[in-house]
C-alpha cells in the first residue's frame, strides 16, 4: 500500500554525500519540525530525470522557498556518490540536497517501488514529489509510469 497524503514518513537511513564522505541521514531527523519538497526519480543521468526533473526544482528553488520550503531535496535508488555527481553535473549542489536511497529500502517502505528491470536498471523509485510538512506528508503528487506531468516543480509550485 502506497503511502496518502495525512501519513508520517517512515523511519529510514538514507545517504547524503559530504565532504568528509557519506553521511547517514535519519529520516525522521531530516524531516523533523521543517516543510521539505521531496522528489524522486527512477534514476540520476536518466534522459527525463536530467533534461528536466532536477532542472526544474533547480530553477524553482527560490519561489519554492518563498513559498515556505525550508528545504528541496531529491531521491533516488543510487548511491551517494552518484547523486553527488548528478548534482555537480546539474549545478544542483548548495540548492537541492541529494538523498541516496541506494537499496531502495525508502521507496519501498512508502509502497512507490517500480520495477525496471525489463529497462535494465532493477528495482527504482518511481517518479514522484511530495511537501513533507514535520514528517507528515501535506502533498504528494506520483506519475503514472512513463509520465512526466504531476511530480514537476511548476506542479508542486502551483499548489502551495
Amino acid at each position: 500500500m502506497s503511502i496518502t497524503v495525512g501519513d508520517r514518513l517512515p523511519k529510514a537511513t538514507l545517504i547524503k554525500a559530504t565532504p568528509d564522505g557519506p553521511q547517514p541521514v535519519d529520516s525522521e531527523e531530516y524531516f523533523k519540525g521543517r516543510r521539505i519538497a521531496l522528489f524522486s526519480v527512477p534514476g540520476a543521468f536518466t534522459p527525463t530525470c536530467s533534461a528536466r526533473h532536477l532542472p526544474g526544482f533547480v530553477d524553482k528553488i527560490d519561489a519554492l522557498k518563498a513559498k515556505g520550503v525550508d528545504e528541496v531535496a531529491c531521491t533516488a535508488v543510487n548511491d551517494a556518490f552518484v547523486l553527488q555527481a548528478w548534482a555537480q553535473s546539474a549545478g544542483a549542489e548548495g540548492k537541492v540536497t541529494m538523498l541516496a536511497d541506494g537499496s531502495g529500502e525508502f521507496v519501498r517502505a512508502l509502497g512507490l517501488d517500480a520495477d525496471f528491470t525489463k529497462f535494465g536498471m532493477g528495482h527504482r523509485g518511481q517518479r514522484f514529489s511530495m511537501l513533507v510538512n514535520d514528517g507528515v506528508v501535506e502533498q504528494l503528487n506520483v506519475e503514472e509510469p512513463g509520465a512526466f506531468n504531476v511530480s514537476s516543480a511548476d506542479y508542486l509550485l502551483e499548489r502551495l
